[in-house]
Parts: C-alpha cells; structure tokens; sequence
C-alpha cells in the first residue's frame, strides 16, 4: 500500500491486525491488538488480561514512569509500558482513533523501532470518519529544562521536530536531526531508527528488573567505540533519528495533532511529557481548533558532527 496521508478529518484503521512479541522489559511475549475505534476516542489501551479497570487512555496526564520509556496508568493504577513506539506509528500515519488490546502490561518491543507498526497499520489500511480532525495550535513559546537539556514547542503552521543529542561516546557523539513531519516523511525518515544502548550498562539494568526482553535483533547496543549489531545502523545519524521517534511518541499523548515546532536538546521521556504539561497548564499557551488542509511538501536536514 502507498504511504497514509494525513486527513482534515479524523480517522481510525478500516479492521482489527495482531502481532506477538518480547516485552523490552519484561521480557515475556504479549499479543498486541490494534482496533478499530469511534471518532473522538482517541489511543486508548484495553488489557485484555484484566476483568476490570482495563481502559488506559494515552494522555500526557496518564504519565506515571518515564524511566527508559513512557509508562500510563489509569486512576486503578493499571499500567501500560513502553507505548511511545507504538505512539509515534499512530501519529506518524495520522491515526487519530484506535482501541489497543495486549494480554500483558508492555507493548511488544519488536525491532525496536516503529517500522513494524507502521507496517500493521498500512496492512490494513486507516479510513475517515465523519467528525472533523482537531489539532492543538501552539499560540506561543513554552520551555522546559534548563541551559544544557531543554524541549521548547513553538507556534508553526505544521508539525516539526528539530534535536540535538550529545552522548560521550565516540560512535554517537554531537547529532542533530530535524524534519517537517507530514507527507510520509515520519516513515521515510524516523521510523526505522531503532532504540540503543550501552554494553556497560546491561548488567545494571537487569539487575534492576529493566530490559529483560532486550538484545541485539531489537536494540543497537554499543560498546565501546564499536556497534555490537552484525548489520550496523540503518541511518549514519540513526540515535538522534531515534529519539526523535520518541519524541513524536511522547508528543502524541497530547491527545490531538500538535501544529507547532519541537526544538530540543538532550531530550528524553521525563522532559517531553514536562513539555506537555506545561503547554496545557496554561490555556493561553494553545488552542484547540480544526485541522487546515496539509502543505504540500516537507523539508529535511540532517547532519552528524
């Protein structure tokens, strides 16, 4: 199938599409759900293993843990791990409405990126419902941070992304990445991008009941100044491309499209999902209003330094 454009009208998948995979931390398998789901529903998550309080919304406000990945929860405390992937697939192909289902409390990490659901969600192919699609316009300049990590969202006519990542790692290093995310460029150019990590930390990282699910076929580990992965990156700047995923995937807990410019430095879950609070904690900061029909382009520039 062609690549999902976005719509002035809301949207939802035209059926139901499976998969199974490991939890990153977890570490035990899951089937995952993706549903069809009425206007105005939103992302919302269903644990099929539970028999009461199985409704999760994703909303920034729904935030519990941002400790390698973006945790929610409902007001009965039940959890749902590591969506921001998963996030980022739906708002990446203008997903406005779906019902998720897992038999478990973790979305299946598969190759550590976004392909694969971007793949689920064009195999079944996503149709317009008859409400009109609502966005949220950034009116003015909200910061988060401080002077070395920092999130900012601007006014802009569009949704961008721009990040600058600095890891004390000669295989990272300085990268900086920014894209206008419509006409299929979060697929042709985020959604591949994979998460990482460092050898170094594994055994701390299990020992504390983290990334339990993680090896080489669904995370880049580095090592040193050298990249464990027999196949290597699928992008030169693919860290940064990477946590730009994550910051669509965080930023789609908004709970509308966002018009507006994301510029960040050292970014991660806990300062993105700070970013949104703050945007909403002040209602002179957005509007919500209907979306205006897409541009017709979108511009890229990536650099490695």
């Amino acid at each position: 199938m062609s690549s999902i454009k976005p719509a002035v009208f809301q949207t939802t998948l035209n059926e139901k599409i499976s998969c199974t995979g490991v939890g990153l931390h977890s570490g035990t398998d899951v089937t995952m759900t993706l549903a069809p789901a009425p206007a105005n529903t939103g992302i919302q998550f269903r644990r099929t293993d539970l028999t009461a309080h199985d409704i999760v919304p994703a909303r920034f406000d729904s935030v519990v843990d941002t400790q390698l990945g973006t945790t929610i929860a409902n007001e009965a405390g039940v959890r749902v791990l590591t969506i921001e992937h998963l996030m980022a697939a739906f708002a990446g192909c203008g997903v406005d409405n779906a019902i998720v289902e897992l038999d478990g409390e973790e979305v299946p990490i598969m190759d550590g990126s976004s392909a694969p659901f971007v793949k689920l969600i064009e195999h079944v192919g996503v149709k317009d419902l008859t409400c009109k699609r609502k966005v949220v316009r950034i009116k003015r300049d909200v910061r988060v941070g401080n002077t070395d990590r920092h999130a900012t969202l601007r006014p802009a006519d569009t949704f961008e992304v721009d990040l600058e990542i600095d890891f004390d790692s000669p295989v990272i290093g300085r990268q900086h990445h920014r894209v206008r995310l419509i006409n299929g460029a979060f697929k042709s150019e985020l959604a591949s991008a994979r998460t990482f990590g460092f050898m170094k930390d594994v055994e701390t990282l299990r020992s504390m009941g983290l990334s339990q699910g993680g090896s080489l076929d669904n995370c880049i580990v580095v090592d040193g100044d050298v990249i464990l992965n027999e196949d290597g990156l699928r992008y030169r700047d693919e860290f940064v491309r990477h946590k730009l995923l994550d910051v669509v995937g965080d930023l789609a807990t908004a709970g509308f499209a966002i018009e507006g410019r994301f510029e960040g430095a050292k970014t991660g879950h806990a300062l993105n999902n700070e970013l949104l609070r703050a945007v909403f904690a002040d209602p002179d900061n957005y509007e919500i209003s209907d979306a205006r029909a897409p541009m017709p382009a979108y511009d890229v520039v990536s650099a490695a330094e």
